[in-house]
């Protein structure tokens, strides 16, 4: 058992592939006296119910949420096939969660009654005012196709609270993706965390994507299953390999990646990713899509300058961090890793930002799913009237 922690967060992250080692390696690196929290991101290759069962066994009391992932950020920067940590000093975070398990049922007053017990929860832990030292962290099954209207209802309910997330992953099968909560993992479903500190903090989302010139209308879709039929009335895939000059059998995750689309609102874009090619040459896509929308072909544009950018504006402001939480779209890592060099140096950076986080199927910003971004809550060591 470790002493507790001076700055308020210990991080931690187990290679083990059994899940009672995996257990007993967090539960070393975290568990102190003061521990009130703990977040968790694993890789969805380990047994499930074993590892619910052993988390929960090794950590008692403490509340644990967590999700599978398609990829770890540790405190070494990426990792993989890993489970990847943090914890929090009750002293320092009053953090209140729930569970969401009917997304599909999930409206407005749902979405008030949750978010006034999660501040009641807060408020017993009594560190700040809610308001102005909250912020929100939704981790949502990647593959419920309910993120849209889960968010929109969370969104409104928590009004000026700041509010990030990622939608849990499987290692690019596209086949199971669970969140984890009370003892085991979920299958659509959402968890919710409120953290409320005297810390300052900046919840942010940045991405290296570009516009270009080309506009492609969604004719034909189908937004229950995000799947786009026919874009300016031709067969979608087609379409859109005509579009990027290649073959429709030449489609994959890497030129999703490298050749996103997006949806324009106001003067921002929002990435609308390509999941998969239907045998019938339709596309499905990451986030809602609807007939009747426009979409901009996008162009990739220099991932690690902004990466270094986001991190430079976060720290003449924070100054040097006490930990990032960050849900980083499983597309920038295939990227990332198309070039060896730029996986040590995104690692590099990652660790010297104390990012804990995960390589996600989508990111949630104030209400919003979204796509191919890096989303997060930099937390620094000094609340906003200068003292710890």
């Amino acid at each position: 058992m470790l002493e507790e922690p001076e700055e308020g967060v210990v991080t931690a992250m187990s290679l083990a592939s059994e899940a009672e080692a995996v257990a007993q390696d967090l539960a070393r690196q975290l568990i102190h006296p003061h521990l009130g929290f703990v977040l968790f991101f694993c890789s969805a290759e380990y047994d499930l119910v074993a590892l619910g069962q052993a988390l929960e066994q090794y950590f008692g009391g403490v509340r644990l949420v967590g999700c599978t992932s398609a990829g770890e950020i540790t405190p070494q920067g990426y990792g993989r096939n890993c489970v990847s940590a943090v914890g929090f000093d009750h002293r320092s975070f009053s953090i209140a969660s729930a569970l969401v398990d009917e997304m599909d049922r999930f409206g407005l007053i749902h979405a008030q009654q949750l978010v006034e017990r999660l501040v009641q929860d807060c408020r017993a832990n009594s560190l700040a005012p809610i308001k102005g030292h909250s912020f929100a962290l939704t981790l949502l099954d990647g593959l419920s196709s309910r993120e849209e209207v889960v968010l929109a209802a969370l969104g409104a309910a928590f009004g000026s609270i700041p509010h990030f997330g990622g939608s849990a992953a499987d290692d690019h099968h596209l086949k199971h993706t669970h969140v984890y909560y009370e003892g085991r993992f979920h299958a659509g479903a959402a968890v919710v965390v409120l953290v409320n500190t005297a810390l300052d903090f900046e919840v942010f989302s940045t991405h290296h994507i570009l516009p270009g010139a080309e506009k492609l209308v969604v004719t034909r879709a189908d937004n229950a299953s995000r799947r786009v039929y026919e874009l300016n009335a031709e067969p979608a895939a087609e379409v859109y390999a005509r579009m990027i000059g290649v073959p429709v059998s030449a489609l994959d995750l890497r030129m999703f990646a490298a050749h996103p689309l997006a949806v324009r609102l106001g003067d921002s874009y929002y990435v609308r990713s390509i999941q998969r090619v239907n045998a019938d040459h339709s596309l499905t896509f990451y986030c809602a899509v609807e007939n009747g929308i426009v979409l901009t072909a996008m162009r990739t544009g220099p991932l690690l300058p902004n990466l270094e950018s986001l991190f430079q504006r976060l720290g003449e402001r924070l100054g040097p961090p006490l930990l990032t939480i960050g849900c980083d779209c499983f597309l920038r890592r295939l990227e990332i890793e198309d070039d060896p060099d730029a996986v040590a140096l995104t690692s590099e950076i990652l660790r010297r930002q104390r990012v804990i986080g995960f390589n996600s199927y989508g990111e949630q910003f104030n209400g919003m799913h979204i796509n191919q971004t890096f989303t997060g809550v930099a937390i620094g060591r000094r609340g906003r009237n200068g003292g710890r």
